[in-house]
C-alpha cells in the first residue's frame, strides 16, 4: 500500500476535525488525546503537558521547550517537528501518533534556527544558498561578537543584569522636573503588589521627599511621568532570588547553544554569472538603442568625467565589448570608491556617442541602475568578472541617471532585472591593496601648525564667516581653498565645521585623502548633532564613520533611542556588511533590552525591501543569537501579528457583504476561537516591552470607518484590571512617515521641556512591524473635533461652524473647578501642535485627525503628507493656512470670552517662544530628515523637501528674523482661518455622504 494512502489522508483536508491522537511520553507513559486539526504543534504540547501533570514520573520532565514532537509524515520518514507555529493538518502525520523526545545537541541548534529564520521572515538557507564570502565572514564574526556579549551579560550581578534585561522605558522625561504642574503634588500614592503575596495590592502614600528617596531606587521615569499626568503609579516588589533565577535559566540556554553548535562551514563556491536585459518588446519601435553610462563617485563627489559607452542595437543579449577609461589614475582612487551604472535607451537613430551634458539626458530614457564598490570588503581591488543584477530606474527630468546615493547590492529578483556583466581588469599579476594609513608612504602631515601665523586676519574673518553660514548654502572655489588652508585652526577652534571640510576635500588625491584623515585622528569629539549628519552617504570614508561612531558612543540609551529609526535607515548607505554601525547597535541592543526590542521591529519592518533584506536579516539573525531567551517573546508578538492581519482580511471581506454592525459581530465570535483568544493574548505590547497586553477584551474590540479597516483592539492591563489597554492595527497603510512625524513631535517636546516649557504634547505610540502594517497606540479619553462638533449640531453642513461645541463638550468632561485646568491643558497643547505642524509641514488637516483628550489636550493623528506636499483637489491647494488656529479654538484659549485678550496673547506667546528654541535646534531636524532620505518615503526624496523644513526652521537667519516670519505667518493662520472652516464643513458633508 502506497504512503499515505491508508487512513488519515482524508481527515487532514478537513480544517477543524476533531481527532484521537496518541503520544508516547520519555518516560514511557501513553496518553490518547482529543485534539483539532487545525491546532498548532506548540498549542498541543501545552494540551499534553496540562494532561501529563497528574501521569506518574511527571517531575521527572523537563520545561517543555527541551522537547520536540516526532512522526512519520505522508512519505514514510520520520519528522522532527521543530516548528511549532505549525498545524497539524499542514504536518499530515501518517497516523496520529506523535513522539515527544528531549532536543539534544544540533536539535536544540536546529529548533533556534528555525525560530529565527520565522522572526526575520527569511529562512537561513537563503544566506548559505548564496555562497558570499563576505556574507559567511560577517555572519561568522557577528555570531562570535553577540554569543560572547551574552555571555558577558549572563556573568554581570545581578541587579547590574536586571538593569540590562527590564530597563526603564526610554521615552524622554527630561524636564518633568522643572514644569509647575510637578509641584502641586504634596502627597503622593503609590500602588505596590508584592510578587507571591496573598494580598493582592496595597496602596501607600508618600510625601514629596519620601518619594524622592524611592525613584533614586526604581524606574524613576515612570514615576515622574504618573506624576505629570496625574496617574496613580504601579509597582511590584520582586524578591532578588526571582531574578537570580531568570538569570540562571537564560544563561543554562545560551551555554547549551554555545558548546552544542557545530563550527564547520560549508566552501565557498564563485558566483553564477547572469546576463539580461529588462522586457522591451512592447515599446520596440520606440527604442532604438542601449547605452550604458557610468562614473566613479566617492559619496555625492565624482571624483572624475562620466564615461558612456557605444549605442547598440536593442536585443535580448546586447554586447558593447568596450573598454571605458576613467581619467583618474588607481593610486588616487579613495577607499570607498563606488561604480555607479546606468543603463538607459536612446529615442533616435543616431551613432554617435552620447553626450554626458545634462541638457541632453531628458531625451533618454532610463532603464536600470546598479552600484558596485571598486575595492572589495578585504580592501583588494576587485579584478575579472562581476555580473550585476540592475534595479529598475524611475524616470525623472529632475535627477540624473546614476544613482550614487543607491545600494551596493545587487537586485535579488535576478529573473526579473537586468544583468549588466562587467569585467575589471588585472593591473597586476598579484591583488592590488588599498595600503592603511601608516604604510602610505605618508607619515606625517604635509601642513604645519605655523602656517597658521601666515594668514591674515581678514582670511580668519572670512572663515568664520563660511562656518557660522548655517543655511550651507554653496561654497565657492575661493571659498574651499581658505577652508583647506585653514584646515588646522578649522580642527582648534571649528571642530563642529568637519562636515564642511569633509565636502570640499579633493578625495580623487591621494595626498589630500592623507592627510584628511591624518587630520581626522586628532579631531575633538562632535557632539551628537553634528556627529549624525556624517552619517549621511556623502561622508563613507571609513576613518569618517569610524570617527562617527567614536562620537555616539556617548549617547546614554535614552538619547540613543531617540535616533534609533535614522540609525537603522543609514545601514543601507554602508557599502560594506561589517562595519561600525552595525557593530555599534549590536552592542547597545544586546546591553539595553527596550533597544534591543526596537532595533528588532525597525529591521524586520523593512525585510520586505529588496536592497535592505539581505544586510538586515544577517543584523536581525546576529541579535537573536546574541538574545536567545527573548526569541520565545518575539515568536509570540509575530504570531499574533499574523492573527490581527487574517482578522483585517476577514473583516474588510465581511463589511463588503454586511452591516457595520454585524460585521463586528462576527469579528467578536472570530476573536472568541481558541486559536485567536490564546494568540492574541498574554503577550509584549510590540509598541512598547514594557506592557503586557494580558487579555484581549472582545466586547470592546471593533473596526474603524477608513479605508483600511483598521482593528481597534482593547486589552486588560496587567498592573490594573480595572484598566484597559488599547492598540490600532493597521493594514495597507505605510506608517513609516507617521512613526517619523511622531519622532520629531517627541523631540520637540524633549527640547521644549528642556527649557522649562511643557506644551502637552501627544506624542503616541506608533511602530511599522511590515510591509504596510503596524500598530497604533490608542489614546483613551479622546474623541475628533469632527465627532464633537457633529454631536453638538443639527447638521454636518453647520456642526464645523458651531464654535461653542468644543468649549461645551470640556465643560461636559471637567466640571467645576477642573474645567480651567482643562483650558490651560488645551493652550499649551494647542500652541504645540500649532508650532509643530508648521515646522514640519503637515497636511491633509481635517477635523477627523485633530483630537482632544477629556482632561483638555489638543493632539494631531495621521500624518500622511509633510514637508509642504499638501493636498490638491481639481489643481487647487487645499492647505490655504500656515497651521489650524480656528475662531473656536480661541474660543476655548479665551474660556468663552471675547474681550479675554490677556488668555491669547499668553497663548501667542507660547507660539513664540516654541518655534524659536526649535530655530536654535534646526539643524538637527535637518540633519535627522536628510538621514531619512535613506527610507525611500515618497515624501522625502529630494532636497526640494528638506529646503521647507530650512525655510520653515528660517536658518540663517537671526532669531529676530525668524520671529518676525513666524508673527507674520500665525497672523495669517488666524485671519485665513474661515477657509480651514469651509474645508472642514466639506469633508463633515462629504463623509455624511459615504
Amino acid at each position: 500500500m502506497p504512503p499515505g494512502v491508508f487512513g488519515m489522508q482524508d481527515v487532514w483536508e478537513k480544517d477543524g476535525q476533531q481527532v484521537t491522537v496518541e503520544f508516547l511520553l520519555p518516560t514511557g507513559i501513553y496518553l490518547t488525546l482529543e485534539v483539532s486539526c487545525s491546532d498548532t504543534i506548540g498549542t498541543i504540547k501545552k494540551m499534553l503537558w496540562r494532561a501529563a501533570r497528574g501521569e506518574p514520573l511527571f517531575g521527572a520532565l523537563s520545561d517543555p521547550d527541551a522537547y520536540v514532537f516526532t512522526c512519520i509524515n505522508l512519505t514514510a520518514e520520520r519528522e522532527d517537528l521543530e516548528d511549532e507555529q505549525r498545524r497539524l493538518c499542514d504536518v499530515r502525520p501518517f497516523l496520529p501518533i506523535l513522539r515527544l523526545v528531549a532536543r539534544e545537541g544540533d536539535r536544540v541548534e536546529k529548533l533556534i534556527n528555525t525560530q529565527i529564520s520565522h522572526l526575520i521572515g527569511k529562512g537561513l538557507h537563503e544566506f548559505d544558498s548564496q555562497k558570499n564570502h563576505e556574507v559567511s565572514e560577517f555572519r561568522t564574526k557577528m555570531r562570535a561578537f553577540c554569543e560572547e556579549r551574552a555571555q558577558e551579560r549572563q556573568r554581570l550581578p545581578w541587579y547590574e543584569w536586571m538593569e540590562s534585561s527590564f530597563p526603564c522605558d526610554l521615552e524622554p522625561c527630561s524636564g518633568l522636573l522643572k514644569s509647575s504642574k510637578f509641584h502641586n503634588f504634596k502627597k503622593v500614592f503609590v500602588n505596590v503588589k508584592f510578587e507571591g503575596s496573598e494580598v493582592s495590592l496595597l496602596r501607600f502614600l508618600f510625601s514629596e521627599s519620601e518619594l524622592i528617596v524611592i525613584v533614586i531606587h526604581c524606574t524613576a521615569c515612570y514615576i515622574w511621568c504618573c506624576m505629570h499626568e496625574a496617574q496613580t503609579p504601579y509597582l511590584t516588589m520582586v524578591h532578588h532570588s526571582t531574578i537570580t533565577k531568570y538569570q540562571e535559566e537564560q544563561s543554562c540556554l545560551t551555554n547549551q547553544v554555545t558548546k552544542t553548535r557545530s563550527s564547520s562551514k560549508p566552501p565557498p563556491l564563485p558566483l553564477k554569472k547572469v546576463r539580461g536585459t529588462p522586457d522591451m518588446d512592447s515599446n520596440h519601435n520606440s527604442f532604438i538603442s542601449l547605452v550604458v553610462q557610468a562614473g566613479l563617485f566617492h559619496g555625492s563627489e565624482l571624483l572624475c568625467k562620466v564615461v558612456t559607452s557605444n549605442e547598440v542595437n536593442v536585443s535580448s543579449e546586447p554586447l558593447w565589448d568596450q573598454k571605458l577609461v576613467f581619467d583618474i589614475s588607481v593610486g588616487d582612487l579613495p577607499r570607498m570608491t563606488r561604480l555607479c551604472l546606468a543603463l538607459y535607451a536612446v529615442v533616435g537613430t543616431t551613432k554617435k556617442a552620447r553626450s554626458t551634458k545634462k541638457k541632453n539626458k531628458r531625451a533618454d530614457c532610463p532603464l536600470a541602475w546598479v552600484n558596485t564598490m571598486v575595492f572589495d570588503y578585504k580592501d583588494q581591488l576587485k579584478t575579472g568578472d562581476f555580473s550585476l543584477s540592475a534595479w529598475p530606474s524611475v524616470p525623472d527630468e529632475k535627477s540624473d541617471l546614476l544613482n550614487p546615493m543607491g545600494t551596493v547590492e545587487k537586485n535579488p529578483n535576478i529573473d526579473s532585472a537586468a544583468g549588466l556583466l562587467i569585467r575589471f581588469p588585472n593591473i597586476r599579476p598579484h591583488p592590488l591593496c588599498y595600503p592603511p594609513l601608516d604604510k602610505a608612504g605618508l607619515k606625517t602631515p604635509l601642513y604645519s601648525d605655523s602656517l597658521i601665523s601666515m594668514h591674515g586676519c581678514l582670511q580668519h574673518m572670512k572663515l568664520k564667516e563660511i562656518v557660522d553660514n548655517k543655511n550651507q548654502t554653496e561654497i565657492f572655489e575661493d571659498e574651499k581653498e581658505l577652508l583647506w588652508k585653514l584646515r588646522v585652526e578649522m580642527r582648534d577652534h571649528y571642530p563642529e565645521s568637519l562636515s564642511k571640510l569633509l565636502l570640499i576635500g579633493k578625495w580623487n588625491k591621494h595626498e589630500d585623502v592623507a592627510q584628511m584623515v591624518w587630520l581626522l585622528r586628532k579631531w575633538p569629539d562632535l557632539p551628537v548633532l553634528h556627529a549624525l549628519e556624517l552619517l549621511d552617504y556623502r561622508f563613507p570614508d571609513p576613518y569618517v564613520r569610524s570617527f562617527t561612531i567614536k562620537c555616539l558612543r556617548k549617547l546614554r540609551d535614552d538619547e540613543l533611542f531617540r535616533y534609533l529609526l535614522q540609525l537603522v535607515q543609514v545601514l543601507k548607505y554602508e557599502s560594506y556588511l561589517d562595519c561600525d554601525l552595525t557593530t555599534f547597535l549590536l552592542e547597545r541592543a544586546l546591553s539595553n533590552k527596550n533597544i534591543g526590542h526596537f532595533l528588532f521591529w525597525h529591521l524586520r519592518s523593512e525585510m520586505h525591501v529588496s536592497s535592505a533584506s539581505l544586510r538586515f536579516g544577517l543584523i536581525l539573525e546576529a541579535y537573536c543569537r546574541g538574545n536567545l531567551y527573548h526569541i520565545k517573546s518575539f515568536m509570540k508578538q509575530v504570531t499574533a501579528l499574523n492573527k490581527m492581519k487574517a482578522l483585517n482580511d476577514f473583516v474588510k471581506s465581511g463589511s463588503q457583504k454586511a452591516t457595520r454592525s454585524q460585521t463586528i459581530e462576527d469579528m467578536k465570535v472570530c476573536i472568541r476561537q481558541e486559536a485567536y483568544m490564546e494568540a492574541l493574548s498574554d503577550m509584549l505590547s510590540p509598541l512598547s516591552p514594557s506592557i503586557i497586553l494580558s487579555e484581549i477584551c472582545t466586547e470592546k474590540c471593533k473596526f474603524m470607518d477608513s479605508k483600511m479597516k483598521p482593528l481597534w483592539l482593547m486589552y486588560k492591563s496587567k498592573v490594573a484590571q480595572a484598566d484597559t489597554v488599547g492598540i490600532i492595527f493597521k493594514n495597507g497603510d505605510d506608517l513609516r512617515q507617521d512613526m517619523l512625524t511622531l519622532q520629531m513631535l517627541e523631540l520637540m517636546d524633549v527640547l521644549w521641556k528642556r527649557e522649562g516649557l511643557d506644551l502637552r504634547m501627544v506624542p503616541y505610540g506608533c511602530l511599522s512591524t511590515g510591509n504596510k502594517t503596524g500598530l497604533i497606540e490608542v489614546v483613551k479619553n479622546s474623541d475628533t473635533i469632527a465627532n464633537i462638533q457633529r454631536n453638538n449640531s443639527n447638521s454636518a453642513a453647520t456642526a464645523a461652524f458651531n464654535k461653542d461645541a468644543l468649549l461645551n463638550w470640556l465643560k461636559s468632561k471637567n466640571p467645576g473647578d477642573k474645567l480651567e485646568e482643562a483650558i490651560e491643558e488645551f493652550t499649551l497643547s494647542c500652541a504645540g501642535y500649532c508650532v509643530a505642524t508648521y515646522v514640519l509641514g503637515i497636511g491633509d488637516r481635517h477635523s477627523d485627525n485633530i483630537m482632544i483628550r477629556e482632561n483638555g489636550q489638543l493632539f494631531h493623528i495621521d500624518f500622511g503628507h509633510f514637508l509642504g506636499n499638501f493636498k490638491t483637489k481639481f489643481g487647487i491647494n487645499r492647505e490655504r493656512v500656515p497651521f489650524i488656529l480656528t475662531y473656536d479654538f480661541v474660543h476655548v484659549i479665551q474660556q468663552g470670552r471675547t474681550n479675554n485678550s490677556e488668555k491669547f496673547e499668553r497663548f501667542r506667546e507660547y507660539c513664540e517662544q516654541a518655534y524659536k528654541i526649535l530655530c536654535r535646534n534646526g539643524t538637527l531636524f535637518v540633519n535627522l530628515f536628510a538621514l531619512m532620505r535613506a527610507a525611500g518615503l515618497p515624501e522625502l526624496s529630494s532636497s526640494k523637501d528638506i529646503q521647507y523644513l530650512k525655510d520653515s526652521l528660517a536658518l540663517g537667519k537671526s532669531e529676530e528674523e525668524a520671529l518676525k516670519i513666524f508673527k507674520v505667518k500665525f497672523n495669517e493662520a488666524l485671519r485665513e482661518s474661515w477657509k480651514t472652516k469651509v474645508n472642514w464643513m466639506m469633508h463633515s458633508v462629504a463623509k455624511d455622504n459615504r
